[in-house]
């Protein structure tokens, strides 16, 4: 397989509905979770204060990965992506990976987990990879109970926005572990 991002899609389940990420998506993403720094604590970019501060963020994410809105109830309430994982062949990572208050705790996540996972798998992925600061425990937590296996931390890996070091802890799911841990995730 070579490396390359998967493209543009809808995936969906009864739960969930992930589209490709659009500015449209904007507003109901900030009156999910723009202006929230809870929501924002652990994301490489600063807290949306306004629609436009996450329109520029949006932007970005869209420029630089496969990008989804993650719609609950007919409205967007997150967003996460696929990136690509230099120097890992046939690996692709989840992440920027953010819901408003009101999803966290619920069935969300794990959906939208599995419809990532599930695709990834499908276009021959053989690993699929997260990371995440190493003090974000609720994230760890997350990504351990879906499965993901911590494979170490990058000590001193980049920047927060208020300048101080990230460490990131690294999970990886790999494509024969992945039908005994989606069995457990339905039941």
């Amino acid at each position: 397989m070579t490396a390359r991002m998967p493209a543009p899609t809808v995936l969906e389940n009864d739960v969930v509905r992930l589209e490709p990420l659009t500015l449209d998506h904007v507003p109901d993403l900030f009156a999910a979770g723009g202006d929230d720094d809870e929501v924002w604590r652990w994301m490489p970019a600063p807290t949306p204060r306004t629609k436009e501060d996450l329109a520029r963020i949006v932007k970005g994410v869209v420029a630089n990965h496969v990008a989804f809105a993650v719609i609950h109830r007919g409205r967007t309430i997150g967003q996460t992506t696929y990136a690509d994982v230099p120097g890992f062949d046939e690996s692709v990572e989840i992440g920027w990976t953010w819901y408003g208050r009101a999803a966290w705790r619920t069935e969300v996540n794990t959906n939208c987990k599995i419809l990532l996972i599930d695709h990834a798998f499908s276009l021959g992925y053989n690993r699929v990879m997260f990371k995440t600061d190493d003090l974000n425990e609720r994230s760890k937590a997350a990504v351990a109970r879906i499965g993901g296996v911590h494979e170490g931390t990058l000590r001193r890996h980049r920047r927060r926005p208020d300048g101080t070091w990230r460490d990131s802890a690294y999970f990886g799911i790999l494509e024969e572990e992945w039908p005994e841990h989606r069995a457990r995730l339905n039941r």
